[in-house]
Protein backbone atom coordinates (compact mmCIF):
# COMPACT_ATOMS: atom_id res chain seq x y z
CA UNK A 1 0.00 0.00 0.00
CA UNK A 2 3.09 2.98 0.70
CA UNK A 3 4.99 1.75 -1.85
CA UNK A 4 2.16 2.36 -4.64
CA UNK A 5 1.71 6.03 -2.38
CA UNK A 6 5.62 6.90 -2.26
CA UNK A 7 5.37 6.18 -6.43
CA UNK A 8 2.86 9.27 -6.70
CA UNK A 9 3.72 11.30 -3.77
CA UNK A 10 7.32 10.75 -2.65
CA UNK A 11 8.55 8.67 0.50
CA UNK A 12 8.59 11.97 2.32
CA UNK A 13 5.13 13.05 1.99
CA UNK A 14 4.00 9.19 2.46
CA UNK A 15 5.90 8.90 5.72
CA UNK A 16 4.24 12.03 6.97
CA UNK A 17 0.78 10.35 6.00
CA UNK A 18 2.08 7.28 7.95
CA UNK A 19 2.88 9.18 11.23
CA UNK A 20 -0.31 11.20 11.08
CA UNK A 21 -2.21 7.18 10.70
CA UNK A 22 0.26 6.69 14.45
CA UNK A 23 -1.32 9.64 16.22
CA UNK A 24 -4.82 9.04 15.02
CA UNK A 25 -3.75 5.36 16.40
CA UNK A 26 -2.31 6.43 19.93
CA UNK A 27 -5.04 8.92 20.63
CA UNK A 28 -7.99 6.56 19.66
CA UNK A 29 -6.06 3.93 21.52
CA UNK A 30 -6.53 6.17 24.65
CA UNK A 31 -10.04 5.35 23.92
CA UNK A 32 -10.49 1.60 23.44
CA UNK A 33 -12.96 -0.06 25.13
CA UNK A 34 -14.29 -3.21 23.56
CA UNK A 35 -12.14 -6.14 22.20
CA UNK A 36 -13.43 -5.65 18.70
CA UNK A 37 -12.42 -2.10 18.44
CA UNK A 38 -8.56 -3.70 19.83
CA UNK A 39 -8.70 -5.61 16.62
CA UNK A 40 -9.22 -3.22 14.43
CA UNK A 41 -6.99 -1.06 15.94
CA UNK A 42 -4.27 -3.72 16.20
CA UNK A 43 -5.14 -4.57 11.94
CA UNK A 44 -4.26 -1.03 11.82
CA UNK A 45 -0.69 -1.02 13.34
CA UNK A 46 0.23 -3.84 11.80
CA UNK A 47 -0.68 -1.99 8.07
CA UNK A 48 1.40 0.74 9.18
CA UNK A 49 4.19 -0.34 10.93
CA UNK A 50 5.59 -2.28 8.07
CA UNK A 51 4.85 0.50 5.71
CA UNK A 52 6.79 3.13 7.65
CA UNK A 53 10.07 1.03 8.42
CA UNK A 54 10.45 0.09 4.83
CA UNK A 55 9.72 3.67 3.82
CA UNK A 56 12.11 5.21 6.51
CA UNK A 57 15.09 2.83 5.61
CA UNK A 58 14.69 3.39 1.77
CA UNK A 59 14.11 7.17 2.08
CA UNK A 60 17.85 6.69 4.55
CA UNK A 61 19.75 4.68 1.62
CA UNK A 62 18.62 7.23 -0.46
CA UNK A 63 20.31 10.12 1.25
CA UNK A 64 23.51 8.91 1.65
CA UNK A 65 26.72 10.18 0.53
CA UNK A 66 27.76 8.41 -2.81
CA UNK A 67 30.39 6.29 -1.20
CA UNK A 68 31.75 2.72 -1.07
CA UNK A 69 30.91 2.60 3.03
CA UNK A 70 27.07 2.34 3.18
CA UNK A 71 27.35 -0.81 5.95
CA UNK A 72 28.84 1.97 8.73
CA UNK A 73 25.85 3.83 7.59
CA UNK A 74 23.31 1.48 8.50
CA UNK A 75 24.96 0.41 11.31
CA UNK A 76 24.05 3.99 12.73
CA UNK A 77 20.59 3.76 11.64
CA UNK A 78 20.18 0.61 13.31
CA UNK A 79 21.61 1.52 16.76
CA UNK A 80 19.35 4.40 16.31
CA UNK A 81 16.44 2.38 15.48
CA UNK A 82 17.00 -0.34 18.72
CA UNK A 83 17.90 3.50 21.10
CA UNK A 84 14.38 4.23 19.77
CA UNK A 85 12.70 0.94 20.93
CA UNK A 86 14.44 0.70 24.03
CA UNK A 87 13.15 4.38 25.03
CA UNK A 88 10.17 4.03 23.76
CA UNK A 89 9.40 0.89 25.74
CA UNK A 90 10.80 2.66 28.88
CA UNK A 91 8.68 5.39 29.06
CA UNK A 92 5.76 3.55 27.93
CA UNK A 93 6.50 1.35 31.62
CA UNK A 94 7.60 4.04 32.98
CA UNK A 95 4.43 6.63 32.32
CA UNK A 96 2.15 3.72 32.64
CA UNK A 97 3.94 2.65 36.20
CA UNK A 98 3.65 6.44 37.47
CA UNK A 99 -0.16 6.82 36.02
CA UNK A 100 -1.45 3.08 36.27
CA UNK A 101 -2.57 3.63 32.89
CA UNK A 102 -1.69 2.50 29.70
CA UNK A 103 -3.88 5.00 27.51
CA UNK A 104 -1.90 8.03 28.96
CA UNK A 105 1.39 5.82 28.04
CA UNK A 106 -0.14 6.06 24.31
CA UNK A 107 -0.94 9.66 24.40
CA UNK A 108 2.79 10.14 25.14
CA UNK A 109 3.90 7.63 22.16
CA UNK A 110 1.38 10.08 20.47
CA UNK A 111 3.54 13.12 21.33
CA UNK A 112 6.68 11.50 19.98
CA UNK A 113 4.90 10.87 16.50
CA UNK A 114 3.84 14.80 16.47
CA UNK A 115 7.84 15.72 17.24
CA UNK A 116 8.36 13.04 14.56
CA UNK A 117 6.05 14.32 12.01
CA UNK A 118 7.38 18.19 12.76
CA UNK A 119 10.84 17.03 12.40
CA UNK A 120 10.06 15.18 9.07
CA UNK A 121 8.91 19.16 7.77
CA UNK A 122 12.72 19.69 8.16
CA UNK A 123 13.41 17.47 5.64
CA UNK A 124 14.85 18.73 2.41
CA UNK A 125 13.60 16.40 -0.41
CA UNK A 126 16.33 15.66 -2.95
CA UNK A 127 15.35 14.05 -6.39
CA UNK A 128 16.47 11.08 -5.35
CA UNK A 129 14.08 11.07 -2.51
CA UNK A 130 10.83 12.04 -4.43
CA UNK A 131 9.26 8.81 -6.12
CA UNK A 132 10.43 5.18 -6.07
CA UNK A 133 12.08 4.36 -8.82
CA UNK A 134 11.48 0.92 -10.93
Amino acid sequence: AFAGLSKKLGNIKVIGIALVIWVFICFTAYFIKTPTHFYLLAALVGLVMGGIQALSRSTYSKMLPETQDHASYFSFYDVLEKLGIVVGTFLFGFIEGMTSSMRNSALVLMAFFIIGLFLLFMVKPQKSISPLTD
